[in-house]
């Protein structure tokens, strides 16, 4: 059964004030500190983010406006802050959707994350999974990003991740793809750019032994889909260990998750389920390494099948227009997120 835990109005903005008065005060974290500070999600698109056309995440419509979507994300977020204590969201962008009419609207989304204290990781998803892990376009593609970082650069929590899961390109290729990405925007402090790792964002080692991007920060991915077999705990704790290599204190993971629609208890230690010895060697090593993450999805993500949305969505979405309400599924998974994040 969903658990909701509402507070009263006034404690969100208390903690909406709190938060933005850190943020001011801390501005963006450095790339040589550790990232405990990015505690967050991924807002997706229902069907997953690999889409020729506009980005819609789900909860938006298309003939939204601005102001809708604004009043749609405020919704959202208030829900995130109220049951998952967020302080980050990660966000799609492609070249279908940047420069369009739908930007226009799509921006409240940042917006209305940015104005409460939020920081904002906008991470290019290639346009359509028929593009095979390589940008298809590379003058749509720079063409995007010198519109979202002449838009969002000034702004201290906004990041940057040029290319989300390059897995088309061999490592040293996607290493000079990314530096050269760094070299033309170089207005863009490295502290508040995201290098994916190699592959599907699995090998965060290329990354940072190129010292064309020391400062930069770096995206990594693990899912238990990626290894072949099931892992004991210890397993589980090496093969994500030995994706980061030494570059830990500069690493987010931006994404892994597991079933949250299942009943698995992620807080029995005892369990041999595969899921659960992954998300608590996961959130414990996270909170060794002092890494800050963001779970996939909160909501959006892919459909499973005989269900509406993702089964790894930590959110559920109730409601209609821009009365949107936010119901916890799995309050195990959450407290494992928290402690992953030295709650």
């Amino acid at each position: 059964m969903p658990v909701d835990f509402p507070q009263p109005s006034h404690a969100r903005s208390i903690r909406r004030l709190l938060i933005g008065v850190l943020a001011m005060l801390a501005g963006a974290p450095l790339a040589s500190a550790d990232t405990s500070d990015f505690r967050g999600v991924n807002w997706a698109v229902l069907g997953d983010n690999f889409v020729e056309g506009s980005l819609i995440l789900y909860g938006l419509a298309e003939s939204d406006d601005y102001d809708t979507v604004r009043a749609k994300a405020d919704a959202v977020y208030t829900g995130f802050e109220d049951n998952l204590a967020v302080n980050t969201v990660r966000l799609p962008v492609n070249t279908h959707t940047v420069g369009s009419d739908w930007w226009d609207a799509y921006s409240g989304v940042i917006d209305s994350a940015t104005d409460r204290g939020f920081k904002v990781i906008l991470a290019y998803w290639e346009d359509g999974a028929a593009s095979e892990g390589r940008v298809n376009d590379m003058y749509a593609w720079n063409t995007m990003w010198d519109t979202v970082t002449d838009q969002y650069g000034d702004n201290t929590l906004v990041h940057f991740e040029p290319m989300n899961e390059p897995h088309g390109y061999s490592a040293t290729d996607w290493v000079d793809m990314a530096a050269a990405w760094v070299n033309r925007h170089s207005s863009v402090p490295k502290e508040r750019i995201l290098i994916g790792g190699s592959g599907y964002s699995a090998d965060a080692k290329p990354i940072c032994a190129d010292s064309r991007l020391d400062g930069t920060l770096l995206s990594y991915h693990i899912y238990t889909f990626f290894s072949s077999g099931e892992k004991d705990y210890d397993g589980w704790v090496q093969s994500f260990k030995d994706g980061l290599g030494d570059c830990a204190s500069r690493a987010i993971t931006t994404e892994f998750g597991a079933p949250m629609d299942s009943g698995l208890d992620y807080s029995d230690a005892n369990s041999s389920d595969n899921f659960v010895q992954y998300i608590r060697a996961l959130t414990d090593s996270m909170r060794e390494l002092n890494m800050g993450s963001t779970y996939w999805p909160a909501i959006g993500g892919k459909i499973t099948s005989g269900q509406d949305d993702d089964w790894y969505s930590i959110q559920k979405l109730h409601g209609s227009g821009t009365d949107l309400t936010l119901s916890t599924p799995n309050p195990s998974g959450v407290d494992r997120l928290h402690h992953g994040w030295g709650l």
